[in-house]
């Protein structure tokens, strides 16, 4: 089915500051991690507060496509999953995943463990998303793995690992990495360890991009019964081969998906926002990006499960210079932030946005100057300087099938009269409800 890009929407400027508390949908990296993780664990989990949105609806779908018992209670937003102890229910499949690229990078590792063949493929945009950096460590590990058009990108097919009864003997399963595009390879590649006989060790022969997805990885893997062991600088991480038990587990909000009110928030004068059940003790390595907001001049209160921001007292917002490698899905709602900061904003180490649903770099300079900001990338850097006399220009923001995009972009229209969004149902990649939620800053 030919996708269609919906009529734009108008963003309204704020009238004056709000004071609310807001909880957006459960975490969609929590969501496809937990429900492949359940579906690989012996016996049956319960999860709560799941994200019904497009890139977890392709998950739910593709699992029971593989022969997996899922109950979705749409309401409840709950799902129960029936375990299958580390296996793959069914010999063969065709997974349509469009442009999930959780579940593309997730399934791809997960198929691993079955027979096969399986095909994977997606949207065309899928199609340009490299994914060499896990199938070549499939490969290394016993996997079949064959691209279908381009190499190195989906579509392809996957037939299983070939069980060595000898590999707990011989110290198990052991690759080494360079740096990869993204964290979402290597989570892959963990989250299938505890089912390998022999159990598996990655080592890293550099710095592991956006390292608190993967933190998050391994902490959800023990929550349903991994064992794992890491040293303190994560040069290597071994996954004992004893499987996954099944549990009940809680989805928290969606700390990527938060950044954009916390950013309205300090954005408009005398505004302040609430975000509960998002705080410290939060497996989202995003849940941090409230601090960037305190260096520039926030008032910032993070407490073990709720986070509060208020604007600067005095209104003004400083720019900042910060290295985002480990928070990259919150670059867009910084550079959009920037231009209403006094002076120039540095995002540091984010090349990795060029992978994603998007060239997000690109996106983001060709928007911002429409504003009226100016914009440099230099390598894998990012500097936005707002417009000289303060003011943007009223324009239509392109969202190139990103929801990202129009989210961040949202933010600028809250402050600025005459922005307008392109296709503003792309969020529902990842948040139907946002144009919603965004409407309650104004009540």
């Amino acid at each position: 089915m030919t996708y269609e890009p919906t009529a734009p929407i108008a963003i309204a400027p704020l009238r004056g500051p709000f004071d609310l508390s807001l909880a957006p949908p459960g975490s969609k990296s929590l969501t496809n991690r937990a429900l492949l993780l359940a579906a690989l664990a012996e016996g049956t989990s319960t999860l709560s507060g799941v994200l019904l949105a497009d890139d977890t609806r392709r998950m739910l779908e593709a699992l029971e496509a593989l022969g997996f018992g899922v109950t979705l209670d749409e309401g409840a937003l709950t799902v129960r999953v029936e375990g299958s102890g580390g296996k793959i229910p069914v010999d063969t499949a065709e997974l349509m995943l469009g442009n999930a690229g959780t579940a593309v990078r997730f399934l791809t590792a997960a198929l691993a463990l079955g027979e096969g063949p399986y095909r994977v493929d997606g949207i065309p945009r899928m199609r340009e998303r490299p994914i060499g950096e896990l199938v070549e460590p499939l490969r290394e590990l016993g996997a079949e793995v064959d691209y279908l058009e381009n190499e190195g990108f989906p579509p392809l097919t996957v037939a299983g690992i070939e069980p060595d009864p000898m590999a707990a003997l011989s110290g198990g399963n052991s690759v080494a990495l360079e740096p990869t595009l993204s964290s979402q390879f290597i989570s892959a590649l963990f989250q299938i360890g505890p089912c390998l006989v022999g159990g598996l060790e990655l080592t890293f022969k550099g710095r592991i991009t956006s390292l608190p997805y993967v933190k998050m990885t391994l902490d959800l893997m023990e929550k349903f019964g991994a064992e794992t062991a890491r040293d303190k600088g994560y040069r290597a991480v071994r996954v004992r081969g004893r499987g996954y038990r099944a549990a009940d587990y809680a989805v928290e909000p969606d700390a990527s998906n938060a950044t954009y009110f916390l950013a309205a928030a300090a954005a408009t004068p005398g505004a302040r926002v609430q975000i509960p059940g998002l705080g410290s003790e939060s497996l989202q390595g995003d849940a941090e990006f409230c601090d960037v907001l305190g260096r520039m001049g926030c008032d910032v209160t993070q407490r073990l499960y709720d986070t509060v921001v208020v604007a600067p007292a005095d209104g003004v917002l400083r720019a900042v210079e910060v290295d985002l490698n480990d928070m990259p899905d919150t670059a867009q709602t910084l550079a959009v932030l920037a231009l209403f900061a006094e002076g120039t904003t540095i995002i540091r180490n984010v090349g990795n946005l060029r992978v994603k649903e998007t060239d997000r770099l690109a996106a983001l300079e060709a928007e911002l100057t429409k504003l009226g900001a100016v914009v440099n990338i230099t390598g894998d850097d990012i500097a936005v300087t707002p417009p000289f006399d303060g003011k943007l220009t009223p324009t239509v923001i392109d969202t190139y099938d990103d929801h990202r995009m129009a989210m961040s972009f949202a933010v600028a229209g809250l402050r600025a009269t005459g922005v307008t969004i392109n296709d503003p149902d792309c969020v529902n990649k990842t948040y139907p409800g946002f144009w919603q939620d965004l409407e309650r800053l104004r009540s």
